[in-house]
């Protein structure tokens, strides 16, 4: 391993998600499945990480580390909790944040949708719901109107592919339901409420006299190999998985569909953690690899991979990272981690200008609780103290080095991970 820069443009930042920081909300769904028992180690939403309470802790120690850019998101279970009943309260608190994150040199990325939804919207059907287009679209301007002035770029839904799967294929999310057909109509509803969403954030902020503004929706996208390569069943899953759970996404939520073809991006978000092995339309784990701790292969390569796939459709658009990182419990090896994949992205030749690591502070991880954790900031659940880890301290120097050094090559060198 050699040390390396990263390109002039290049800056690394922090990513993290309302219901999985914030605390203080018991109105949205997940809270609901908390208390139906569903999270692995018990661990309660509504307490997290209280980042509200440390709001100002987490934010002074983000600037120490050096990171300037930090992507966050809205719980829309606190702004609306009663259908149409808006919180103005809630938005100064969030004002204040941005303040807050700005006062230190830290610019923010602002995620509209991060999974989690309030129980009335949950109960009325979500996005399966006859009128959930237009009421994501009021909450959606609602959020410009507050916060633009502040704001110029957006997220407007994390994930759409995992939120879809996970809640209506596989069971494991709220509203925990096992059907293909509700999967794929709440995959191709979130794509239309992607689209008006990128039209209403433009057309609210160009109200309000700016024409800054930027948004796109965070793709998580994984690396997709056939299990034997020359097994015809593996390659055939292996192409049927990949289309289904990310190549139809990627192109109707950019360019539209045949009813309303443009452009819906002005930047190309991607989160990527893993490789899935295909011998079914299941994840698989090729023998031997690499894995974290919740067993997801580690495959440094595939981040350039998903990317060079995206940049394909738009490749006039920048490359966010918009989270990327591993379960690693003790901190062994996230070092080795950081930079075989941050290597990766800097000898793609591709456009990635931002990175986001997953995540600042060890946070809730939905199904998994605090079982997982991926900070460079280690929590202590029951004191909420923060503790930079050799992980963090390695963030931080690459930040003021602006890539790697020997040396720090070196101490990463040293770190093994774990295999299947």
């Amino acid at each position: 391993m050699e040390g390396f820069r990263f390109p002039e443009n290049f800056a690394l930042g922090a990513a993290s998600a309302a219901t999985q920081v914030d605390g203080d909300c018991k109105e949205s769904n997940w809270y609901d499945w908390y208390q139906k028992g569903h999270i692995k180690d018990g661990s309660d939403p509504d307490i997290a990480t209280m980042h509200r309470k440390y709001l100002r802790e987490d934010t002074e120690l983000m600037a120490e580390m050096g990171i300037r850019h930090y992507r966050f998101g809205i719980e829309w279970a606190r702004i609306e909790p009663r259908e149409g009943e808006f919180q103005e309260c809630e938005f100064l608190k969030i004002r204040e944040e941005i303040e807050l994150l700005q006062s230190h040199g830290i610019a923010v990325l602002l995620t509209i949708h991060h999974f989690s939804n309030p129980i009335w919207f949950e109960q009325r059907g979500a996005f399966l719901s006859a009128d959930c287009v237009p009421i994501f679209l009021r909450f959606t301007k609602k959020v410009v109107e507050n916060l633009g002035d502040l704001v110029s770029e957006y997220i407007t839904i994390n994930e759409p592919n995992v939120y879809a799967v996970s809640g209506y294929f596989g069971g494991d999310f709220p509203p925990g339901e096992n059907s293909m057909s509700k999967t794929l109509k709440v995959i191709k509803t979130l794509g239309e409420c992607h689209r008006r969403a990128y039209e209403v954030i433009h057309k609210q902020r160009e109200t309000m006299g700016y024409t800054d503004t930027k948004v796109g929706f965070a793709h998580h996208m994984r690396a997709f190999a056939p299990y034997h390569a020359g097994n015809p069943w593996h390659r055939l899953c292996c192409r049927i998985s990949e289309k289904m759970f990310q190549t139809d996404i990627s192109k109707t939520y950019l360019l539209g569909t045949e009813k309303d073809p443009g452009q819906y991006a002005d930047f190309l978000a991607i989160n990527y953690y893993a490789r899935t092995a295909s011998k079914g339309f299941a994840d698989g784990t090729f023998p031997g690899a690499s894995v974290n701790d919740l067993g997801w292969e580690i495959y440094p390569a595939g981040i350039a991979e998903c990317c060079a796939k995206l940049h394909a459709l738009l490749p006039q658009l920048p490359i966010y990272i918009t989270e990327n990182g591993t379960a690693d419990n003790h901190d062994t090896f996230r070092r080795h981690y950081l930079y075989d994949h941050l290597r990766a992205l800097c000898e793609s030749g591709l456009p990635v200008t931002r990175y986001y690591h997953w995540c600042f502070v060890d946070n809730f991880e939905w199904l998994e609780g605090f079982t997982a954790r991926f900070g460079l900031v280690e929590l202590n659940t029951k004191t909420m103290e923060r503790t930079i880890k050799q992980s963090g301290e390695f963030y931080r120097q690459m930040i003021a080095y602006h890539g790697v050094s020997e040396e720090m090559a070196v101490e990463a060198e040293k770190e093994v991970y774990p295999h299947a």
